[in-house]
This record gives structure tokens, C-alpha cells and sequence, in this order.
């Protein structure tokens, strides 16, 4: 490969990848976002131009799309509409950016045999009870359960039938939650992060026990990179690092990082059909690939990721008041 595309490039997790893809490789990468509320060109702005274009267009927009997988060995697929809050208000965009929009690139890589990687979540398998000793694999039969999980399952499955119908090049990532930087303030970690820069109490949905499995976003984007180069086709990889945490734990340790009380937060209201724990098991990955996450101390790149929005303030300050308005019309 020499030029790949990478849809939904300029938004948190995408960003991260075309950064890693740039440091650890020679491949010229053509970003193609929308540019919607949670992408932003200034993620980008410290990439070199010649290896690194930005396209602003919408990924439902087939001309585009054909012409791009014409004139590139692949595709990785990160946009979505991914905010679960968001989708409980509104489902539609969820159904045009992420069943639509994936149709439309399947389409597109069918027609030209462009490499095709599809981005999706540990969110399509819904919910384990506290007490599962299981964790998720390749195997767990969907579940989702709300309108964002169940358009990221049905986008996984259109994949999957393409494979299998028209003989498409592609493979899938199931990741869990992601942190780190240039993530957007509406999302858990960063919301509570640049609340407390404020010295805002957090606020937790209902008792804070449910469990997230974290992972840096640059441990996906190198398995991500790592499942474009010597994945199988036809295959589906979950992506973890051990990092699961309920939301109450992840809010005790940043209130350490800022020097004030573990129990200085507010319970709030929990969120419709609020899934309870995730946890991935990568096995597959790690054993078949010779994939390993780099980031495995999580307090650490928790502290890393607070000094970033310290940093980063003129980047996310003008958008927190508009976040945090949205959030008190909710009660949360």
C-alpha cells in the first residue's frame, strides 16, 4: 500500500490514527470528514502536506467516494455518528452516516478492490452483568441496545455480507472505550476533565458502578494498523487493553490528579438504557497478529491526557458552554 483513506480522519480517534500512521509509516493518507461538530481541521494542522490531505465531504456521497477508492490501495473507516446521548435525542443521522455511509463505501471498494477496514465498537455486543467472569469475543452474538450500537451492528453485518457476497477485501475491529487526545468535551472523560479544570464537581450517571473497558488512542490506532497490514480478510478482531474501570473509579482518579476529594462529585440521573459493563477480550488479536498495547498503566495515561486539555485549552473552551447547557436540560 502506498495511499489509503481514512473516513472520518479529522474526529477524535481518527486523528490519532492518521497521526500514528504518519510517525510510524511511509503512506500518504487523504482524509475525508465532514467536518461536523466532532471533526476539527486543527487536529490535523501539525501534519506535513505532503503526506497528508484533508477532503471535506460527506462519506453518503458516492461520487466522492468512488473517486477516492479509485485512486487508493485502501479505505479504514472511522467516521460514525458515535454519541449515545445523541442518538437517544435523534436517531436519524445515526442511520444515514452509519448504515448509509457504510453502504456507500462498500460500494465504492467493491467496484475498484480497494482494501476496506470498518471501525466498529464493543457497544454491538450490549451488556455483561457485573459479575460475568466473560469477557467479549469474536463470538458473542449481538445485542445492541440503543439507536447508535444498533447502527454500528448493522453496519458490521453490511460488511460482512459483502465479504461474503462480492468477494470484498475487508476486515473488522471491535474496540472498547477510547481516551486521549483531541476527544471532544461532550465524552465522559473529557467532560469530566475540563469540568474540574473549571473546579466543577463531576457528575456521575446513577451509582457510577458501570464499567468501562479503556484503551489509549494510540494503542488502537497501532492495532488498527497492524490488522490493515497482516489481517485476514473476512475477519473481525476485537481491540482492548485490559482497562476496565467503573465510571466511578475513573472519576476518583481524576479527582486525585487534581488534588481534591475522592467523593467530591454529584450523582445525577442515569441514562436510558444505560449498558452496565464492557470488556474485551483480544486473545485473537494479540495471538494471531502479535499485537500489544503500549499503554497498559491507565492512571498514567489518564494523567498524560489531563495535562493535554491543560494544554489544549483554546481548543475545547469555546465549545464547553454549549456542552454543559445541554447536559443541565437533561439533568445530568
Amino acid at each position: 500500500m502506498q495511499r489509503i483513506v481514512v473516513t472520518g480522519g479529522a474526529g477524535f480517534i481518527g486523528s490519532n490514527f492518521v497521526h500514528h500512521v504518519v510517525r510510524e509509516t511511509d503512506l500518504f493518507v487523504t482524509v475525508l470528514d465532514k467536518l461536523t461538530y466532532a471533526g476539527n481541521r486543527e487536529s490535523l494542522e501539525s501534519l506535513p502536506t505532503d503526506r497528508v490531505e484533508l477532503v471535506v465531504g460527506d462519506i453518503t456521497d458516492a461520487e466522492l467516494v468512488d473517486g477516492l477508492a479509485a485512486s487508493h490501495d485502501a479505505i479504514v473507516h472511522f467516521a460514525a455518528e458515535s454519541h449515545n446521548d445523541n442518538s437517544l435525542q435523534g436517531p436519524r443521522p445515526f442511520l444515514d452516516t452509519n448504515i448509509v455511509g457504510t453502504y456507500t463505501l462498500l460500494e465504492a471498494v467493491r467496484k475498484h478492490g480497494t482494501r476496506f477496514h470498518h471501525i466498529s465498537t464493543d457497544e454491538v455486543y450490549g451488556d455483561l452483568d457485573f459479575d460475568d467472569p466473560n469477557r467479549f469475543t469474536e463470538s458473542t452474538p449481538y445485542n445492541p441496545s440503543s439507536p447508535y450500537s444498533s447502527t454500528k451492528a448493522g453496519s458490521d453485518l453490511l460488511v460482512r455480507a459483502w465479504v461474503r457476497s462480492f468477494g470484498v477485501q475487508a476486515t473488522i475491529s471491535n474496540c472498547s472505550n477510547n481516551y486521549g487526545p483531541w476527544q471532544h468535551i461532550e465524552k465522559f472523560i473529557p467532560r469530566q476533565i475540563t469540568g474540574l479544570i473549571d473546579g466543577v464537581r463531576p457528575r456521575v450517571y446513577g451509582d457510577g458502578r458501570n464499567v468501562r473497558d479503556w484503551i489509549h488512542a494510540d494503542d488502537h490506532s497501532s492495532a488498527v494498523l497492524t490488522i490493515l497490514e497482516k489481517g485476514r480478510i473476512g475477519e473481525t478482531y476485537l481491540i482492548g487493553a485490559d482497562g476496565e474501570k467503573t465510571n466511578k473509579e475513573v472519576v476518583e482518579m481524576l479527582l486525585q490528579l487534581f488534588g481534591r476529594p475522592a467523593d467530591d462529585f454529584d450523582h445525577v440521573t442515569d441514562r436510558a438504557g444505560h449498558d452496565l459493563r464492557y470488556a474485551i477480550d483480544s486473545t485473537k488479536l494479540r495471538t494471531e497478529l502479535g499485537w500489544r498495547p503500549r499503554f497498559t498503566d491507565f492512571a498514567a495515561g489518564l494523567e498524560d491526557t489531563v495535562q493535554w486539555y491543560r494544554d489544549h485549552e483554546a481548543w475545547w473552551r469555546p465549545k464547553k458552554a454549549e456542552v454543559e447547557a445541554k447536559y443541565a436540560a437533561l439533568g445530568q
